[in-house]
């Protein structure tokens, strides 16, 4: 049996299994998955091995919230195009790498095991390096949903610093290799659950560069989290911007707020 059948294709009872979602998801209550740790971490850090393999390696063990899954998660953030499993992985709608937003994504899937394995500091660490690379490397419309409250706070000046550098981007005329406009609108709706009046300011400060319908559809959402006075002026100009459905969305999201 190879190293990622032991690994991942085998249950913790030593039995075949056909999805390694299987043994991910049953590690959330099988304090046995340890046993697979320094495995999956020597086959993450193996040269020889697959991308593939590597990069799986590298998920399960941020989605176990082990250490050395976020260690590798910085690294590769801070050299995204080195990473090993770089473009192994491609989202079908732009042609473009999509392993920071699986890893994005695991980063956000496990903070209560982080309590029982102290890691909670290095998981925010990880997401810190993620959030730092958004105005270069695209996340498949998540950026808006991943964030815990907790987390968020601690990331403002960060997703403030990559908003800005972004608009920069986009007003300068840079060549995007993805929709960065409603990435950093949904960057700016996940701030909106914490801190409204920023949302807005980082949310118009991109579309008043670029506003199309995707992004002014994303957008939305800002209105129903942030709610108050910053609430009703974004709505508003959503409405100066917007096409006819991106109008329905916003008075249906005005009126909710006023309820």
């Amino acid at each position: 049996m190879n190293r990622i059948n032991a690994l991942l294709r085998t249950d913790f009872d030593g039995r075949p299994v056909e999805d390694i979602d299987d043994v991910i998801d049953e590690a959330f209550d099988d304090p046995r998955h340890a046993e697979r740790v320094p495995g999956l971490i020597a086959l993450m850090n193996d040269p020889a091995a697959p991308e593939i393999e590597r990069f799986l390696a590298c998920l399960v063990l941020t989605t176990w919230a082990e250490p050395a899954g976020y260690e590798a998660v910085m690294r590769a953030a801070g050299d995204p195009e080195r990473a090993p499993w770089y473009d192994f992985s491609i989202d079908r709608k732009f042609s473009v790498d999509s392993t920071f937003a699986q890893l994005a994504g695991a980063v956000a899937d496990n903070r209560y095991l982080t309590e029982d394995k102290g890691s909670e500091a290095l998981r925010q660490e990880a997401f810190r390096a993620l959030v730092r690379i958004a105005d270069s490397q695209y996340f498949e419309d998540k950026l808006g949903e991943l964030f815990d409250s907790a987390t968020l706070q601690i990331l403002l000046s960060d997703i403030k610093d990559v908003v800005g550098r972004g608009v920069r981007s986009l007003a300068a005329g840079e060549k995007q290799r993805f929709d960065l406009v409603t990435q950093l609108v949904d960057l700016a709706s996940g701030v909106s659950t914490v801190d409204g009046p920023l949302a807005v300011e980082l949310a118009m400060s991109v579309l008043a560069v670029d506003a199309f319908p995707r992004a002014l559809s994303h957008a939305v959402p800002i209105i129903h989290r942030a709610q108050g006075p910053e609430a009703r002026r974004f709505g508003e100009f959503l409405l100066t911007v917007g096409d006819e459905d991106v109008h329905r969305q916003v008075h249906a999201a005005l009126e909710a707020i006023s309820a």
